[in-house]
């Protein structure tokens, strides 16, 4: 479960700075102007900026809801990958029918624990695009490395053991043919749920339908001093500032949300998620937790 902390206004106001102060200084030239200069006369009727405002707050929701449900099937995946990592594990315990005390066997179930550890890790580093095979060496036998040392998806690799691992028990007679079926069926839906996340990861958002936007919104700016300046006066600058910030916070949310694999406070935590794995199939082999530090871009607001 994602818990939202307080959220401090410097990172919130931070991610449009820019846009506010272009607004303040744009807003502030033309009170000026009005106040001091009256080298030109132009007012707006206020339904003008009103009409294209609704218009914008659509276009917007629109967005918004587009990109939450990006965000929001990322994290679908990732709790798909969670239950499915617990799910292997337990039945290689359960189905393992080695003789009582071989270390072939425990080395064996050991392994493939460590190995989908390093999966989950490996699924996050690949979405993000800072694959690190130093990172995961831990879990990893020499000859895992070797291996995915030769792939460009490293996870996809790691399932290719995975499988191998399964068939290797099946000729030892530690599992039968349908208990290698089930397992099976595991690695497939971790690799469904890998591409679903590979498959946001690469569709992105049209070029154009951004641009679109953020054409109109600076539109609607740049009518809105006009409209105000007759009912405000001077105080037509602090309601133009404060409408904009309204308007460019909905939109840069919706940038952040339809990208969750970019190593922001918003994304979708897979390096807290991936600890998560570690820690119980640790503790459901036997082995001792290892309390890690979440990634310092997953930390500041969120915790898993």
């Amino acid at each position: 479960m994602l818990l939202k902390t307080k959220i401090p206004l410097s990172y919130v106001f931070g991610k449009i700075k820019w846009e506010v102060l272009f607004v303040f200084v744009y807003a502030s030239l033309i009170a000026l102007e009005d106040k001091l200069l009256h080298v030109m006369e132009v007012t707006l009727p206020l339904s003008v900026p009103m009409v294209l405002g609704t218009v914008l707050s659509l276009l917007l929701a629109f967005k918004s809801n587009q990109a939450y449900d990006r965000w929001w099937e990322a994290r679908i995946a990732w709790g798909a990958i969670v239950n499915d990592s617990r799910s292997l594990i337990r039945q290689v315990l359960c189905f393992t029918e080695a003789p009582y005390g071989s270390e072939e066997a425990a080395e064996w179930v050991k392994r493939l624990t460590d190995r989908q550890i390093a999966w989950a890790y490996s699924v996050g580093m690949s979405l993000r695009k800072k694959m690190d095979i130093e990172k995961i060496r831990m879990f990893l036998t020499p000859d895992d490395i070797a291996f995915v040392g030769k792939h460009d998806n490293v996870p996809n690799a790691l399932l290719q053991l995975h499988a191998q691992d399964l068939r290797f028990a099946l000729r030892e007679g530690w599992i039968n043919a349908y208990q290698q079926v089930e397992m099976e069926g595991i690695l497939t839906k971790l690799t469904d749920s890998m591409g679903r996340c590979e498959r946001i990861k690469n569709t992105v958002f049209p070029a154009t339908y951004t641009l679109y936007i953020h054409f109109c919104l600076f539109f609607f700016v740049l009518l809105l001093p006009f409209a105000l300046l007759e009912v405000f006066g001077m105080l037509e600058v602090l309601m133009v500032v404060a409408i904009s910030s309204a308007f460019f916070l909905i939109e840069k949310m919706a940038i952040h949300l339809q990208d969750p694999f970019e190593s922001k406070p918003t994304d979708t935590p897979v390096t807290a998620i991936a600890q998560t794995i570690e820690g119980n199939l640790k503790q459901m082999v036997g082995e001792k937790r290892v309390v890690r530090e979440p990634a310092p871009a997953e930390s500041t607001f969120y915790v898993l």
